[in-house]
Parts: C-alpha cells; sequence; structure tokens
C-alpha cells in the first residue's frame, strides 16, 4: 500500500534535506525538470523554499510517499490563481527516488494528485515531459491526451536541448 500524504509547508520544511536529496538525486539521474548537472543543495534548498512560499499561498500542492518514514517520490499541483482559469492546474515535478522506480509509485502517485485536484475544484489538468521516456507512456495509459511535442524547449541536466510534449486530461 503506498503512504502518500498532502504535506503543508510546516511539514516539507521538516523533511526539507529528504526533499532535497530526491530532487538531487531524480536530477543525477538525468530528469528534465528545470536543472542541470551537478544540483548542488544550495540550489535545491532555494528551488524548495519556492515550493514552500507557494504551498503557503494555497498556490502549490505537495504530495509525496514514503517508505520506511522516508520521501521516496513527490508531485506537486500548480493551481492557477487567475479568475479565468480557476478551474485549472499543473501537474510538476512527479519524480520517484531511483530505488524505489517500476513499482507502481509514479502511478499512484498522478492518481493521487487527480483526486487532489478534483477536490480543489480543477477539471482541467496539464502537463509537460521529455518525450519517448517511460513517463510519457505512463501518462498515455493513464488516459491523458498528448497534445504535441515543442521541439527544443529545455537543457537535458547533462546541457543538451530536447523537446517536451504537452498532455493533458479532464477530470
Amino acid at each position: 500500500m503506498q503512504d502518500i500524504q498532502r504535506v503543508t509547508a510546516d511539514e516539507a520544511r521538516d523533511v526539507l534535506s529528504q526533499l532535497v536529496a530526491l530532487l538531487q538525486d531524480a536530477v543525477h539521474d538525468g530528469a528534465s525538470i528545470g536543472f542541470t548537472q551537478p544540483l548542488s543543495a544550495d540550489v535545491a534548498e532555494r528551488y524548495w523554499q519556492d515550493v514552500f512560499r507557494e504551498m503557503g499561498q494555497v498556490s502549490r500542492i505537495l504530495l509525496t510517499t514514503r517508505r520506511d518514514g522516508v520521501i521516496v517520490g513527490s508531485v506537486q499541483l500548480g493551481l492557477c490563481t487567475r479568475p479565468n482559469g480557476l478551474h485549472r492546474a499543473e501537474v510538476q515535478k512527479l519524480f520517484v527516488h531511483t530505488r524505489w522506480r517500476r513499482q507502481g509509485i509514479a502511478r499512484s502517485l498522478m492518481a493521487a494528485i487527480e483526486q487532489e485536484a478534483h477536490a480543489t475544484r480543477r477539471s482541467l489538468l496539464y502537463l509537460d515531459t521529455e518525450p519517448h521516456k517511460p513517463a510519457a507512456a505512463m501518462y498515455e495509459q493513464m488516459g491523458w491526451t498528448q497534445v504535441g511535442e515543442i521541439p527544443g524547449y529545455a537543457c537535458s541536466p547533462d546541457g543538451r536541448l530536447h523537446g517536451t510534449v504537452i498532455f493533458y486530461r479532464t477530470i
């Protein structure tokens, strides 16, 4: 059974070192999630502090999952706060520690974040991911619709440009 929980900014601050380690593991493994290698602890901490600030402003939701009390995966939901977009949210930064992959954790996190979105009255979700990676196939298998691909969108952690594919889902 998955131990997935929505955490508050204060709870997240208490496990900052675990979140930093999780982020560093993902970037070290090549995940294109906004950072380049090597990812220092200082840069990772600043990132998480920004997330905590948005959580405090009720514009970001963070879910984590644990094994033996240690965070092994997380996903975020960026809530649109503009009056014309209160029905939508962006799924962001889904990652699972390399030691815990291929066990259904990412799928469980996605299902849980969709439930959070529904609870906040969001009916349209969107996300982007690197094409031809396992995550893209997972999203399609979970019923997400691919809109298209933007070439040369971001740098991989190793500095090479790659495209991104955009997905959406109505709930």
